[in-house]
């Protein structure tokens, strides 16, 4: 990007230029591991498995766990499940390359509206590119004002907070902070209900028979989180609930589960892969299923649901299983990505 520099008013002149003031907007999103061998794997399994946000377990007694037993074994065991859904082309996730685009396709539709005042980027939670750099980046390029954007639609300490943590330890290491803003949770704004319900539509729109139910599933916590007052089981709820609103759907039509349950304490329920298997069983042949709690395809939708989720569907008597992407780069979600940087950018611009 080219920089545009000036003398500041009432300074000497031979005050050394400095950048025009900017806005940035910075995307985040959860991470990637560089690579999927056993380091790149290792490096990024520790840095996600060691945020007390994620886990909270005393350091005492998790990090001997963690460090001696987990991350012995399943950098090997996660790198070959990467391998799998890696973007050979770019040679980088899916992740990352999804994430990129949207920040690509933000950046063209917010210059019609704010030229180049706004910059936006993109950062990730764990791993590359850190948010730490791109923060440093924007401030490089002259933000003095920052939004910072988590693309997580449902508020949880696990994600949203966890992200914003991090856009704050990137500031305190900032001698001259930009004054800083972050998005709150958007899980029932009107244009995100409305993308995801026409992804359905169009979706099922294309099969040939109807699936006998729609299935949300979400990332799982927990349920110790909900009881300690995190609000994210209940956001995803009423997202559900929206969604089935705006479809016109009864509401044994379209349900909620919670997948990727980690550990032995319970977590949020019912648990996606025990109920696609009741389904099957009870005669529910066909399912499609979503994930509204991810923006993008990653690991746990491009792997977990279109393989393991749908392999225990099937094995349990299913016949038809129909994956409905996430929103990823799609023009509809731009446009709502682009809707929410303008209220929140009100007063700044």
């Amino acid at each position: 990007m080219t920089q545009t520099r000036h003398i500041p008013p009432h300074a000497p002149k031979d005050h050394p230029p400095v950048a025009e003031e900017k806005i940035g907007v910075l995307i985040s999103n959860l991470g990637t591991p560089d690579a999927t061998d056993y380091w790149s794997m290792r490096r990024y399994l520790n840095e996600f498995l060691s945020d007390k946000r994620v886990i909270d377990y005393p350091s005492w007694k998790w990090q001997p766990l963690l460090q001696l037993i987990i991350l012995t074994k399943r950098p090997f065991s996660s790198g070959k499940i990467y391998d799998s859904i890696w973007n050979r082309e770019r040679d980088e996730s899916p992740l990352l390359t999804t994430t990129r685009e949207q920040a690509e396709k933000l950046a063209e539709k917010l210059q019609q509206s704010y030229g180049d005042k706004v910059v936006v980027d993109f950062c990730m939670r764990y791993g590359n590119p850190s948010t730490q750099s791109r923060v440093r980046r924007l401030i490089e390029q002259g933000c003095r004002r920052i939004l910072f954007f988590p693309l997580y639609p449902q508020y949880s300490g696990a994600a949203s907070a966890t992200a914003n943590d991090q856009f704050f330890r990137a500031l305190m290491q900032e001698k001259w902070q930009p004054a800083a803003r972050t998005v709150p949770a958007y899980f029932d704004h009107p244009s995100y209900i409305g993308a995801i319900a026409d992804k359905i539509a169009r979706t099922l729109a294309d099969l040939e028979t109807a699936p006998d139910v729609v299935v949300a599933s979400y990332h799982g916590v927990p349920k110790r989180y909900l009881l300690e007052g995190d609000p994210y089981y209940c956001q995803c709820i009423k997202t559900t609930r929206l969604l089935r609103e705006r479809l016109g759907w009864p509401e044994d039509r379209l349900i909620s589960t919670f997948q990727s349950r980690f550990g032995r304490e319970e977590w949020l329920q019912p648990y996606t892969v025990e109920e696609v298997q009741r389904l099957a069983r009870a005669g529910k042949k066909r399912i499609a299923m979503l994930a509204p709690a991810f923006s993008t395809d990653c690991l746990e939708t491009l792997e977990e649901i279109r393989v393991e989720i749908k392999d225990a569907f099937l094995k349990a008597g299913g016949e038809e299983f129909t994956y409905i992407p996430c929103l990823n780069a799609d023009d509809p979600h731009i446009d709502m990505m682009a809707e929410i940087v303008d209220a929140n950018l009100a007063g700044w611009v």
